[in-house]
């Protein structure tokens, strides 16, 4: 089992967050690619004395970058959890 510190990396704050927390009360979070789902769900009820009712991931590549020569770099690949709310509850973003 991970350290409730060590799972959660960030908040994940974009134009579709903030559509998602509005709506659907759903969060997104940046995590430790090797966290499940279990792991995430703990931490996140630790963190932010939340209920959490569904945990869903999805692994995103990192881009390709250039950078003035032929040669390419890429941006390293990162785990995304987006984690739906018990109805009623929230997290403050400020």
């Amino acid at each position: 089992m991970r350290d409730t510190d060590n799972v959660i990396r960030s908040l994940h704050v974009t134009e579709k967050g903030s559509r998602l927390a509005a709506a659907e009360n759903k969060y997104l979070f940046k995590v430790d690619p090797r966290a499940n789902k279990l792991e995430i769900k703990r931490a996140v009820e630790q963190m932010f004395k939340v209920t959490v009712v569904k945990v869903n991931t999805m692994n995103v590549l990192g881009k390709m970058r250039r950078e003035r020569t032929p040669h390419y770099g890429r941006r390293s690949n990162w785990k995304r959890a987006v984690v739906t709310l018990k109805a009623g509850e929230k997290i403050e973003l400020t």
